[in-house]
């Protein structure tokens, strides 16, 4: 496991996703109510990219095309018709950098 810069902090605005490609992989970076937060970019259930979806103010993610929801932190659903959860990455700040913990 190694962990990836993906983005500048200043890239993110409060509540509002970024699409960021690494290693192949298409990921969501967000920051919501103060931390941050990186998924993989793809809804379960329609593969909308939930970087462009609506960040709600309980660190949710609702996807634009079907309106499910998912837990930033916990990348449970929290509401249909996705019924499978979203990965959540692991991350941490680095100066003014946000990295993630990827798998090899």
């Amino acid at each position: 496991m190694a962990w990836i810069p993906v983005c500048r902090l200043d890239e993110l605005v409060e509540d509002e996703g970024v699409r960021i490609d690494v290693d192949g992989r298409a990921l969501a970076a967000f920051m919501a109510g103060g931390e941050f937060f990186v998924t993989d970019d793809a809804c379960t259930h329609g593969q909308s990219s939930l970087s462009e979806g609506y960040v709600e103010p309980d660190c949710s993610v609702e996807c634009i095309a079907h309106m499910a929801r998912f837990s930033l932190r916990t990348g449970e659903v929290l509401a249909p018709p996705a019924t499978i959860p979203i990965r959540v990455y692991e991350v941490e700040v680095a100066g003014d950098h946000l990295l993630v913990l990827l798998d090899d």
